[in-house]
């Protein structure tokens, strides 16, 4: 599910963020704009239980609690959580009211993450290292060549 949301862009202060932050209730549009991301990809996020605006008619309206998980969801899945991971953590939200198996969940998350990509890293240096060197090879049979 991609969004067009710029990746410089911070999650923790979206576009028209100080605009809509005081309202009580948004509609799918006002989120749209606000995380700049498509109405699809919040009606993703709602088929999928992790936000339940209220129904009026065929109209959604969604609370602040709405637009805060939105922004959870949004920033997990940008630090590369699934759907999954991120459905875990807004559970125990709901039924963990001192947040400590919320924390204890994404500390084990966020080690579990941070390994994976310093592994890539890892992989990412070797194959650098690689490539570096098979181009200078290439350079120098060139040069040879040309003599």
């Amino acid at each position: 599910m991609s969004t067009k949301r710029d990746a410089t862009r911070s999650i923790d202060r979206p576009a028209g963020a100080s605009a809509l932050a005081e309202h009580e209730a948004f509609t799918i549009s006002d989120l749209a704009k606000e995380f700049d991301i498509t109405t699809r990809t919040i009606r993703f996020y709602e088929s999928r239980g992790l936000i339940n605006p209220e129904r009026i008619g065929t109209s959604r309206r969604y609370s602040k609690r709405d637009r805060a998980r939105l922004m959870i969801i949004l920033r997990g899945r940008n630090l590369g959580f699934t759907v999954e991971d991120v459905g875990e953590y807004l559970a125990l939200y709901d039924t963990d009211p001192g947040q400590l198996a919320q924390t204890r969940l994404l500390l084990a998350k966020v080690e579990s993450a941070v390994r994976e990509l310093e592994s890539k890293r890892e992989d990412i240096a070797r194959s650098l290292s690689e490539l570096d060197e098979i181009r200078q090879r290439c350079e120098a049979h060139l040069a040879r060549g040309r003599r």
